[in-house]
């Protein structure tokens, strides 16, 4: 019997490893009931087996997808008259979203100076506590104001809290967050790069973008919607416009749901254990005009946002609008969008000719020719737009922090608001129509075969992971 070599003993120390990565991967998505879409389980594995040395440490620190998956009955659903939005309420409840609650004085901001304005006028009448989060607070206009009034009304006596993501608030040259410390405020940041790497949760971001002026009073508001605080999404910087966006503020009962949200973001953010009493209280009967808070993410038991939009897109009778900066959809997202356009819903999706992310821009072509073979209308922006809508007929609105990308739709933590007043429907298809109106057709055209080889690349593997 010949000796074993070094050759045996690498390939015997290789195969241990791979399986002991696998052993890995599978026992921990088991075990925390990470349910991945097939083509990220697939790309995982391979992954691994090509490159377990690799994959490995990737997948502790990238892996996990959710948090520990809540448990519970879901919310009672609201008696109410048989009327065409009870199907976009009975789905949100049914994912265990809030009920709807009253909305009232909702306010869209035509532009991002008009956005500003708002902002700060619901930081100036905030007389007990401010919560406020955001993705990046860059170190231009309005961040270092946003921190002077903050810190301003710190030393009024209210309350404030700042909750910044971990990654977003690097992403551009930081803010001095010291006056705002020094005046009394609290700072905390969500899940920094290096925090609890083999947790596995460095990749999932909090994306949510909220101001929320006290909460449980009768002059509460909310500011919400897909600006960041940074130049680019109000005025503008170094002669480039502004950012086309959409944000809007609003008063009553979303305020407190969006509050609940907050205090969950914050206990985690900061090692604590979340506040009781956070329950929504019983709905019985379904307001009209009502709205509700639609949070998505991995404090949530499934793809929330997702999933409504799949089945809003199958519910639609008559049109479908739809804006985002990026558009990399979930396959079952894309399918639900083309067949609606086959049966023949008036499909709009608008997303800018060029947006600041030029990977997802070559990663969209799929989805975009997809839906346009489907008989989908694409419209292109000349200007970067980076606002989040949906709109379904004349029965849901939605508008928020989440774009139509698997990162948005099945990684982040994002915030949604569903609007099911006709009026305030309207409203937001308005927004959309004047919107649509500065953009031009996009035709589709039959990639080359490099273009198609990265597509396939992108999709596979960087939109995945």
């Amino acid at each position: 019997m010949l000796p074993p070599t070094n050759a045996t003993h690498w390939l015997t120390l290789h195969g241990l490893v791979t399986l002991l990565a696998v052993l890995v991967y599978v026992v921990s998505s088991h075990a925390m009931h990470q349910r991945r879409p097939p083509a990220s389980a697939i790309a995982w594995m391979l992954f691994i087996v090509l490159l377990p040395y690799l994959a490995l440490p990737a997948y502790l620190v990238f892996g996990s997808r959710k948090l520990a998956r809540p448990s519970g009955a879901r919310a009672a659903l609201p008696a109410g008259a048989d009327r065409p939005d009870r199907w976009a309420v009975d789905t949100i409840l049914a994912l265990g979203q809030p009920a709807p609650t009253t909305c009232e004085d909702l306010h869209l901001h035509a532009d991002g100076q008009a956005a500003r304005d708002a902002l700060f006028r619901v930081i100036e009448g905030a007389q007990e506590r401010i919560d406020i989060c955001t993705f990046i607070l860059g170190n231009d206009t309005p961040g270092p104001e946003v921190v002077a009034r903050l810190a301003a009304k710190a030393r009024q006596g209210v309350r404030v809290r700042l909750l910044l993501d971990g990654l977003g608030s690097l992403m551009q040259r930081p803010v001095s967050l010291a006056p705002l410390t020094a005046a009394g405020g609290q700072v905390q940041r969500f899940v920094p790069p290096l925090h609890s790497p083999l947790k596995g949760r460095t990749n999932l971001r909090n994306h949510r973008k909220m101001l929320i002026a006290d909460a449980g009073l009768p002059a509460a508001r909310l500011w919400c919607g897909g600006r960041n605080l940074a130049a680019e999404y109000f005025t503008g910087a170094a002669g480039k416009p502004a950012w086309r966006d959409l944000s809007f503020d609003v008063g009553t009962g979303l305020v407190q749901q969006a509050a609940n949200l907050f205090a969950r973001d914050w206990a985690f953010a900061s090692g604590q254990a979340a506040p009781a009493g956070l329950g929504e209280p019983a709905v019985r009967v379904v307001p009209q005009g009502g709205a509700q808070l639609v949070a998505s993410g991995p404090d949530q038991a499934d793809d929330t946002v997702l999933a409504l939009l799949v089945m809003a897109a199958y519910r639609a009778r008559g049109r479908i609008a739809l804006a985002t900066p990026y558009f990399v959809p979930d396959p079952s997202l894309l399918m639900a969008l083309s067949l609606a356009a086959r049966r023949g819903v008036v499909v709009d999706l608008l997303v800018p000719a060029r947006s600041n992310h030029r990977l997802s821009d070559l990663a969209r072509g799929r989805g975009l020719r997809a839906l346009a073979q489907a008989g989908g209308r694409i419209w292109m922006t000349q200007d970067m737009m980076h606002a989040k809508l949906a709109v379904f007929d004349e029965v849901l609105a939605l508008a928020g922090s989440a774009n139509l990308d698997s990162r948005s739709l099945l990684l982040n933590y994002e915030l949604m608001c569903a609007f099911h007043g006709q009026d305030d429907v309207r409203r937001f298809g308005d927004w959309f129509e004047h919107e649509r109106q500065r953009a031009r057709p996009w035709a589709a055209k039959p990639p080359g075969l490099a273009r198609d080889l990265a597509e396939g690349m992108l999709l596979w593997l960087g939109f995945q992971l």
